[in-house]
């Protein structure tokens, strides 16, 4: 697998609470030199790289995150101003309140309502595998592929644990046809990389795969 076969499916990510201007024009910069897959960064920046980038860079962005507990209209509205600033990819974070409570069916409302929000741009869901149960898991799997979801999303990367290819063998069992996956958090080198592009994963989330294949 060549260096840039493996950042064709990275998101180049920044999103540190601490992060500046600059250091988000920098990943901006690298995502378009490297050809990633997309540069993900916090909301507030979302309008300024595209109007500094257009259409030469996807954006992604994240909504309720890290913990995931907005409410669904809080979290449509953000997935809708993201959009329209520029977004063109969004990574939400489910309620894990509602999925320790059991209340799957609404995990997934929220799931369709924000696929609606967001319409035919990308949603990514992120489950954030460390706090779940294999059972929750695959649960999730259902409530990803059932509210129309483009991904499912292992971790946010501020949890107790990132991606893990046992998760991703399990996703792969229970998603449907038309849910790819997006491996993120701890996934920090070429091997780890590879190993998760070739297990099934369509994308990965990391702020080390520029540094770590270009050397700069």
């Amino acid at each position: 697998m060549t260096d840039q076969e493996i950042l064709s499916h990275v998101d180049h990510t920044l999103l540190k609470a601490v992060s500046s201007w600059e250091e988000i024009q920098k990943i901006c910069e690298e995502a378009l030199e490297y050809h990633t897959a997309s540069v993900c960064i916090p909301p507030d920046y979302v309008k300024r790289a595209a109007d500094k980038y257009g259409k030469e860079l996807d954006i992604c962005t994240v909504i309720g995150f890290p913990l995931g507990y907005s409410t669904t209209a809080v979290k449509a509205y953000e997935a809708e101003q993201a959009v329209k600033e520029g977004a063109d990819e969004v990574d939400m974070v489910v309620n894990l309140g509602d999925v320790k409570n059991g209340d799957f069916h609404k995990v997934t409302e929220e799931i369709r309502a924000l696929k609606q929000a967001v319409g035919n741009h990308i949603l990514k869901v992120i489950i954030e595998t460390c706090y779940l149960t294999e059972e929750e898991k695959i649960r999730l799997c259902g409530c990803v592929t059932e509210g129309g979801a483009d991904y499912i999303k292992t971790s946010t990367g501020f949890g107790t644990d990132g991606a893990r290819i046992e998760d991703i063998r399990l996703f792969k069992k229970h998603i449907g046809k038309n849910v790819k996956i997006k491996a993120a958090g701890g996934v920090r080198t070429r091997e780890d990389l590879e190993m998760f592009l070739k297990e099934g994963c369509d994308r990965i989330g990391t702020s080390s795969a520029v540094k770590l294949l270009t050397g700069k």
